[in-house]
């Protein structure tokens, strides 16, 4: 499954497209040019248990890197992705 990117203006998600309806997503706010603010991800159910979740968060970290960002999760699914993932810490605000 593809991870895509939406954005408009400070808004963004990370998201799964099936058939025109989104079955995953990892929405944030940009707070500045350098500050990403995740604030919900969402799996359906049908596809919970299978690291979608997981690999929403590493989507954002990523895109994060990228672009010289830091990330607050706010949502407590990827703030225990990324406080439990060493890798990713370089990136927590």
């Amino acid at each position: 499954m593809d991870i895509q990117r939406d954005e408009h203006k400070r808004k963004g998600a990370f998201y799964i497209d099936r058939d025109g309806e989104w079955v995953a997503e990892l929405s944030y706010v940009r707070t500045g040019d350098n500050m990403m603010v995740i604030d919900h991800t969402e799996v359906d159910e049908e596809l919970r248990e299978k690291g979608i979740g997981e690999d929403l968060v590493a989507a954002a970290v990523n895109f994060a890197r990228e672009n010289e960002m830091k990330i607050r999760p706010d949502c407590p699914f990827a703030r225990k992705v990324i406080e439990s993932t060493p890798e990713f810490k370089d990136v927590l605000a």
